[in-house]
């Protein structure tokens, strides 16, 4: 938690919630997220009813966390069922799966269900804590060897861009690659920004980047901008 005499204002603190099934895993992910100076972790669950109810009591006490770290793999409800649950009753809050697993079913289900990014189990700390920052900040981070079978199956019909995007994808990229904010491109489009949160996780997703630079650079190259 955090120290007296922090310096950092109470609203610059992340609020992280960890949900995971392994004891060990919890306390790693714990103990590591509570060491960074603009990371709290309010609490942790060991499953999706768990997480559940903590967010039901963190939320009558105004502290609902802002970034979860879910596990995917948990019984008898998985992280999948409880993503779309926490992103149906609180749509402000951001979710990252953790999981051990790559295969694209999953990916794909966990994207669908509201994950804001995917990693797996085996990432670098830093990693974590630089996924829980990019959720908060509305961005996509996806490990990447999560996107690449994704990317294979997309990309086996043919090479053009305007067979991986839809159109509206086609405008968010080109205005990402002109270099536009998500505020700024939402008032283009006339869309949230959550919603062109979640155009980015998409194209990100099928182009196989995982930086709002690589989107850039391949705008570019594909003569998208």
């Amino acid at each position: 938690m955090r120290t007296e005499g922090t310096a950092l204002e109470p609203e610059t603190v992340i609020r992280v919630l960890v949900v995971d099934d392994h004891e060990v895993v919890r306390r790693g992910l714990h103990a590591f997220l509570d060491g960074e100076p603009d990371l709290e972790v309010v609490a942790d669950a060991g499953g999706g009813e768990e997480a559940l109810d903590i967010f039901a009591r963190l939320d009558s006490e105004g502290r609902v966390p802002d970034v979860v770290l879910m596990d995917l793999q948990m019984s008898p409800m998985d992280g999948i069922e409880t993503t779309r649950r926490v992103r149906d009753r609180y749509p402000g809050v951001e979710v990252v799966a953790l999981t051990s697993f790559a295969e694209k079913e999953r990916v794909r289900a966990a994207l669908e269900s509201g994950a804001s990014g995917y990693l797996l189990k085996d990432s670098e700390a830093a990693e974590v804590a630089a996924a829980v920052r990019s959720a908060h900040r509305g961005e996509i981070q996806l490990d990447p060897a999560v996107t690449r079978p994704l990317i294979t199956e997309l990309s086996s019909g043919g090479n053009d861009i305007t067979s991986l995007l839809t159109s509206r994808e086609l405008e968010v990229l080109r205005l990402v690659g002109a270099g536009r904010a998500n505020k700024e491109i939402a008032a283009e489009l006339v869309i949230s920004e959550h919603t062109v949160s979640r155009h980015l996780q998409n194209i990100f997703m099928k182009v196989g980047v995982t930086s709002r630079a690589a989107a850039t650079a391949y705008a570019y190259q594909h003569h998208v901008v």
